[in-house]
């Protein structure tokens, strides 16, 4: 059986976001395993309000900013995969890790 370890990288800094997930892929490659990505999302911007007390009412300008995704997939090599996940990232990127079992086809399930 084979795995697939997901990552998923957010940040509001594009330019830190893409350079973390480029050494990564980089990283990756170097070390022989297959490396697929990175895929970009859709930019999303998002606005938050801001109250001046904690009652609703009175209200700062609401605080706006944009977050950017980057998605890499590695498949099989585990070892480099638990590599990955031991890393230290700057604290402006956001790290979701999946990691999801495939099964040969025709494997019965049990």
């Amino acid at each position: 059986m084979t795995f697939v370890t997901k990552l998923t990288f957010q940040s509001g800094d594009k330019a830190v976001l893409d350079r973390v997930v480029g050494n990564l892929k980089q990283f990756v490659e170097r070390k022989g395993a297959e490396c697929r990505g990175p895929h970009a999302d859709q930019p999303k911007r998002t606005s938050v309000p801001q109250y001046r007390t904690l009652q609703p009412g009175d209200e700062f300008p609401s605080w706006n900013y944009t977050v950017y995704t980057r998605r890499l997939e590695i498949h099989g090599a585990d070892h480099i995969a638990r590599e990955v996940g031991h890393k230290d990232f700057p604290d402006s990127v956001h790290i979701e890790i999946e990691v999801e079992q495939k099964k040969p086809l025709g494997h019965r399930r049990s």
